[in-house]
């Protein structure tokens, strides 16, 4: 289990700004793959690390927790590390290849890209080849993911099939989608934050089982 144990068929899913036991419990029992905590105090969706450790005891062995990032100082990404037992990074803003694989130091990370027209996909792939996954998110103002869509076409195949055991798929993914998005893309995993909301920051327990249904949908849709 957990988000980047590429099993074609299987498409894993994320649900990420969870700040609340109710929010971890239903995405539990919604059967997630992994979860998401929110390292970003500007985002509606920021926890501090000791509620990000409080929320990560509550979560079966096999379902990952990940913590995101933006532009994190060594001693800020330390003093989360210390208190949250975080099992894969997503750094989501301006890091250098280098930092992300310093901070995380040994432990599986992910590069967020936003992904705006004409972003340079072999570029980025190559720049940051040391990381797990690569998470294509859309280019908006700000950082942390706008839960905005981008035009899916404009990814090259051939890019996508080399690179799909550890693409991670998000902006603005909703359960009336993300079928289409897999039917094109066929990534390794999906991310999604507002698309499970009822309003901004706030989960809602009927529509992450109804986005993890529709990822299962999918998937038995694409099966040969």
């Amino acid at each position: 289990m957990g988000l980047l144990t590429y099993s074609p068929g299987r498409t894993r899913v994320k649900i990420c700004g969870l700040k609340t036991p109710a929010d971890i419990d239903a995405a539990v029992a919604a059967g997630v793959d992994a979860v998401g905590f929110v390292f970003y105090p500007p985002s509606p969706r920021a926890v501090t690390p000791n509620i990000a450790a409080q929320l990560i005891s509550r979560l079966p062995a096999g379902i990952d927790a990940v913590g995101l990032l933006v532009n994190p100082s060594e001693a800020e990404f330390k003093a989360i590390k210390a208190i949250a037992p975080i099992t894969l990074w997503q750094f989501h803003g301006d890091e250098s290849p280098e930092a992300c694989a310093s901070l995380a130091d040994g432990q599986p990370w992910m590069k967020a890209a936003r992904v705006g027209a004409g972003f340079a996909f072999d570029d980025f792939s190559i720049q940051y080849g040391l990381a797990n996954a690569f998470l294509l998110d859309a280019l908006v103002e700000g950082y942390g993911g706008g839960g905005v869509p981008f035009d899916w076409q404009g990814i090259p195949q051939t890019w996508v099939s080399a690179n799909a055991h550890r693409v991670v798929l998000s902006g603005g993914l909703n359960a009336h989608n993300v079928g289409e998005a897999l039917a094109r893309l066929h990534p390794c995993a999906v991310d999604v934050s507002s698309g499970v909301e009822s309003s901004r920051g706030i989960k809602d327990p009927m529509l992450m089982t109804e986005f993890i249904k529709a990822v299962r949908a999918a998937d038995a849709q694409l099966a040969p």
